[in-house]
């Protein structure tokens, strides 16, 4: 078998696992974000400060553990208690869970930037407080977090490698296993890090384009 040969068959079944990747690349992201921006609202405007305490202590806790502890945890620690989720599942919400941590503190960032007199002139000319949060607080701080959410959502990207060790079949699920069948590891890692670079590249670029365009709308 020519090299070229071999570079199609580790290709091909590589090409199994990226369904999978992006689409838990996506779900955790969805997952992640609102759920760190609804914990961003509630630990900025929440008036309650045990509910603080407890957002604080969640994102500590998140952040603070490694994530395949935290995969580990849902997909064979719950099975053992008869809860048993799929191991896509767990990778997302494993993914998602942390991810909330993550961005919770990348929303709170953008809502402290903001003068804290907005909000007060906002009221002053009639807004309500829902209505100044979500009209005139939220698109800036959106603005604001925007690069660090681009950056969070390329990292997670990478970071759906690991869950291969809850048997997620993602790219490198699929290539360990061909390592295993066929020994070509440089030549199957070094195809991996190519395929993670082709599906971060449309990823970057969608994020470049965000912030034009909400550079755009401050203008």
């Amino acid at each position: 078998m020519t090299e070229l040969s071999t570079f199609t068959v580790i290709l091909r079944g590589l090409f199994a696992g990226v369904g999978v990747t992006i689409a838990v690349t996506l779900a955790s992201l969805l997952v992640g974000v609102s759920l760190g921006f609804l914990l961003a609202l509630l630990r900025q405007f929440g008036k309650r400060r045990a509910l603080h305490t407890l957002i604080d202590a969640y994102c500590e806790i998140m952040r603070n553990i490694p994530a395949l502890t935290h995969l580990f945890i849902l997909y064979f620690g719950l099975a053992s208690i008869g809860f048993r989720l799929s191991s896509i599942t767990a990778a997302i919400l494993g993914l998602g869970l942390i991810g909330g941590a993550v961005t919770c503190d990348l929303f709170r960032a953008g809502f402290t930037a903001l003068p804290k007199g907005q909000a007060e002139a906002a009221m002053a000319v009639g807004f309500t407080p829902y209505q100044t949060i979500v009209d005139i607080l939220t698109p800036q701080a959106m603005r604001i977090a925007l690069p660090s959410l681009g950056n969070y959502a390329v990292q997670l990207l990478k970071d759906t490698s690991i869950v291969s060790a809850i048997a997620a079949p993602e790219i490198m699920f699929y290539a360990r296993s061909l390592v295993t069948s066929s020994f070509q590891t440089t030549l199957i890692y070094a195809t991996v890090a190519i395929l993670y670079l082709v599906l971060a590249l449309p990823l970057m670029q969608a994020i470049r384009l965000l912030e034009t365009r909400y550079g755009r709308l401050k203008t």
